[in-house]
């Protein structure tokens, strides 16, 4: 088996995305379009040489491989010329595979067997049959159905026009010929571009039989030119997955508002309502329920757990038969236990919270540790930070915290403490007892409510 070089062009602006990120770094479902790309390549153990120019610090910057060869074009002068950049990198013994870092979709099967086709014969095309072909470079047969030619729309005869098998661009090439017919290529056109695709021509010229795989699926080989094919392609990728998803058991009320740009795993009866969108790596257990509008980013969620509307949970996790929301918000380092509550705006950050406890509504617990059976009132705030640095509330098992209290850490409210309402907690409060922290009630009979001049 020769080694495989697969050279990936990345060179491009794309200034039809209008965007001060380069094209290829388009986010396409969890990933960046390049990423796609080099994701297909690696199972075939080829190595990867990159063409990149435009923004090429911020291409070579997001993508976190060590293995790649950089290769900078200067100029942008066409295919042919960002192939030819590569060229003194490649051993002559190798298959070339030249994919574009603007079509995401490309399987490894798809690479597989072209190349396949390429290692038989020294040179393979990868076409697809499409049912309007307006604007693509055609296949051009012989009689015989030998490769002759790619015929592009504007140079295209008649008959030519006929055709519906098209050019992707994707190809898979003997280097030792590549390099030859690279270094042959002449501009033909008034911007000085050279054209990959010209040297079709040219091996047919020299009686190669090139050979090509019909590729079954058109939206592999699509490409993107602008944010309203990034957004058909998303939908087409969300679409994939969702159908995937049910096929396997998952619940989801309405497919076309649904979004997971990451990884999903789920067990038995779970159901997800519109517009849920999950981030990153999330694993659900059995019977779980995700209400509209939620947004559930590396989470880990038990049994028969309840996400009520418009709640966020982001790297933490969810006990068995726990509540979170509506209007809740979990941060980073949340760890919530089996049977608690967590209630309408409620925020929790990295905090521990432990089984039976309930923060039901309008309160902020930050770095804190929270006990079982624990009740912690509307209003109750943690005050973690000092304006330089953060410290730690302890809340036992049992205690109860009256609404609108201010915990000042670092401080510890015993087992079984109460915390009476309005109070402001600066020391720690033993076991079995009641802080207060209120003067007593005045009331001015005297007194008149400012009024507006």
């Amino acid at each position: 088996m020769p080694t495989i070089n697969a050279i990936i062009l990345a060179a491009g602006e794309g200034s039809r995305m209008k965007s001060n990120t380069p094209k290829i770094l388009q986010q396409l479902s969890d990933k960046t379009l390049l990423q796609h790309v080099i994701d297909a390549a690696l199972p075939l153990d080829a190595n990867l040489n990159i063409v990149i120019g435009h923004g090429a610090e911020l291409v070579k910057n997001a993508i976190d491989n060590k293995n790649v060869n950089w290769v900078v074009q200067k100029e942008q002068l066409g295919t042919g010329h960002a192939v030819q950049q590569v060229m003194p990198d490649i051993d002559d013994d190798s298959v070339c595979l030249v994919l574009y870092g603007d079509v995401p979709f490309i399987q490894s099967t798809t690479l597989s067997a072209l190349l396949s086709k390429a290692i038989e014969t020294g040179f393979a095309l990868l076409s697809v049959v499409l049912e309007n072909p307006f604007g693509y470079g055609r296949i051009k047969r012989d009689a015989e159905g030998q490769i002759i030619a790619i015929v592009e729309q504007k140079d295209a005869s008649k008959n030519e026009l006929e055709i519906n098998e098209i050019n992707t661009g994707i190809m898979a090439v003997k280097a030792s010929l590549l390099r030859n017919y690279i270094n042959n290529l002449t501009p033909h056109n008034t911007q000085g571009e050279f054209y990959l695709t010209d040297i079709v021509k040219m091996a047919n010229a020299n009686n190669v039989n090139i050979s090509s795989f019909i590729c079954d699926s058109v939206v592999e080989v699509m490409g993107v030119n602008d944010k309203n094919q990034l957004a058909e392609l998303e939908r087409l990728v969300q679409q994939k997955q969702v159908n995937e998803f049910m096929t396997n058991g998952l619940g989801v009320k309405d497919p076309a508002r649904f979004d997971c740009r990451g990884t999903l795993s789920f067990g038995k009866d779970c159901v997800i309502d519109i517009n849920v969108v999950f981030e990153g790596n999330n694993e659900l257990g059995d019977n779980v329920t995700i209400a509209p509008n939620c947004i559930i980013k590396n989470a880990k969620i038990g049994d028969n757990a309840e996400i009520k509307a418009n709640s966020m949970i982001e790297d933490s996790t969810v006990g068995n038969h726990t509540t979170i929301g509506p209007f809740a918000r979990l941060r980073p380092q949340s760890r919530i236990g089996n049977n608690a509550k967590i209630g309408n705006f409620v925020e929790v950050k990295k905090t521990t919270i432990g089984n039976t406890s309930k923060v039901s509504h309008l309160s902020y617990v930050g770095d804190s540790t929270i006990g079982d059976g624990v009740n912690v009132g509307a209003g109750v705030i943690t005050c973690n930070y000092d304006g330089a640095n953060k410290y730690q509330t302890v809340i036992k098992d049992g205690a109860f915290i009256g609404s609108n209290a201010q915990l000042i850490a670092p401080v510890t409210i015993g087992k079984n403490a109460t915390i009476g309402a309005g109070s402001t907690i600066t020391k720690d409060v033993p076991d079995e007892s009641l802080a207060l922290s209120r003067n007593k009630q005045t009331t001015l009979s005297t007194w008149k409510r400012p009024s507006k001049k």
